[in-house]
């Protein structure tokens, strides 16, 4: 049996620069829904077709007709997978690196993945586009996959570098770590280092704006232009379980995980719209590290921490915050609700806001209102000092 032509054509262009496969080998599954499938299988450096077998580590399901668009101009692929044409699911960082390395391109910021080692520390990276560093930080169980569609929207523009922290997605997952922002804003320094950056503009989305605004913090200097997207903020009212969960360690997440159901549900009170392509891949991205035991302990860490934090501290901390910096908050979200707005706003006059129509996660709900916001807010800083263009 033959392959499609398509599906030679991408394999045959495969480019091994930006494609980054954390555990050395891989086999996608390259589901022709209106045909046979086929597994394009990484090893050694190398892609190779072969009949579908065995289990996949990735999936990208597609009829024929979008196969061939995709050959044809793989830059189609993001829209094809918003319409749902094209359905990535599993690991959603080697789907989207295979799209990437079978694009073609060789322009010097063609969406590539990789990954740094500071210090002895793994972080998984994805980066596209040059100019002005742009940093992007997730939120809890979150990867940095989330940042897809902004990675999209702002690489005409700007370096945008979409990172896993540690102990999410494909970076290294340290047991005993805090996972608290003080741990968090070392690792990104320690990154930005290790990439030759000394200033870059910090975008962080719920956790990763708790950990974008503890960098804030301690290096104003190192900062452009910061970003805080629904930002988890420290509780101003009673937190009941506090007492507790400062005696229950989040090692036990070794042990058990919660069952798939019971996170999906909670999966989807944070992103409304169960059947959209973004929140199933959101999903099996939450899963695949949250399945591991150290993904466990290492959300539960972050999660306990989130809800420890204490807020005299905190909004004290805050009258501080340095650089130019712009908010952005959703109306319907039920995780980090808009009514901190104010609060921030009487802590941080100087810095500016947006409100958006939508929930907790704005790069997935309402794309092509967040990213404009995003770029005028950019436009209008003082210019950076030039980056360094380390790899």
């Amino acid at each position: 049996m033959r392959p499609p032509d398509a599906l030679r054509a991408l394999v045959d262009r495969f480019d091994p620069e930006v494609f980054d496969a954390p555990d050395g080998d891989a086999r996608l599954r390259l589901n022709v829904t209106d045909g046979s499938p086929w597994d394009a299988v990484f090893s050694a450096g190398a892609l190779r077709l072969e009949p579908a077998s065995g289990q996949p580590d990735a999936e990208l399901r597609a009829g024929a007709a979008t196969w061939s668009a995709l050959e044809r101009n793989v830059a189609d692929g993001f829209a094809a997978y918003g319409r749902g044409d094209l359905v990535l699911r599993r690991n959603l960082h080697l789907a989207v690196a295979f799209l990437a390395a079978t694009s073609g391109s060789t322009e010097p910021g063609r969406m590539r993945f990789h990954t740094v080692r500071p210090a002895g520390r793994r972080f998984s990276l994805l980066e596209a586009g040059t100019g002005e560093p742009l940093v992007m930080l997730h939120g809890l169980g979150g990867t940095k996959a989330s940042f897809l569609p902004t990675v999209a929207a702002l690489s005409h523009r700007y370096r945008t570098i979409a990172v896993d922290l540690p102990g999410f997605g494909d970076s290294g997952k340290p047991l005993g770590a805090a996972y608290d922002p003080a741990f968090f804003s070392r690792s990104i320094l320690s990154l930005l280092d290790e990439m030759g950056l000394e200033r870059v503009h910090l975008l962080g989305h719920s956790m990763g704006g708790r950990a974008a605004l503890e960098v804030a913090f301690d290096h104003p200097e190192r900062i452009a232009g910061l970003i805080l997207m629904n930002p988890s903020l420290a509780w101003l009212r009673e937190r009941p379980w506090a007492r507790y969960l400062r005696y229950l360690r989040p090692e036990l997440g070794l042990l058990q995980a919660a069952p798939r159901g019971v996170v999906a549900a909670i999966i989807h009170r944070l992103v409304p719209g169960a059947e959209t392509p973004w929140v199933q891949s959101a999903l099996d991205e939450f899963m695949r590290a949250y399945l591991s035991p150290r993904g466990r302990a290492a959300f539960y860490a972050a999660a306990r921490q989130i809800y420890l934090e204490d807020p005299d501290h905190f909004w004290t901390r805050l009258d501080t915050l340095g650089p130019e910096s712009l908010f952005v908050w959703g109306r319907q979200d039920e995780v980090v609700p808009i009514g901190f707005a104010r609060h921030v706003r009487k802590h941080v006059p100087s810095a500016s806001h947006v409100e958006l129509s939508c929930g907790h996660v704005p790069q997935v709900e309402c794309p092509a209102e967040l990213h404009p916001a995003i770029e005028d807010f950019l436009r209008r800083l003082p210019a950076s000092a030039p980056a360094s263009a380390a790899a």
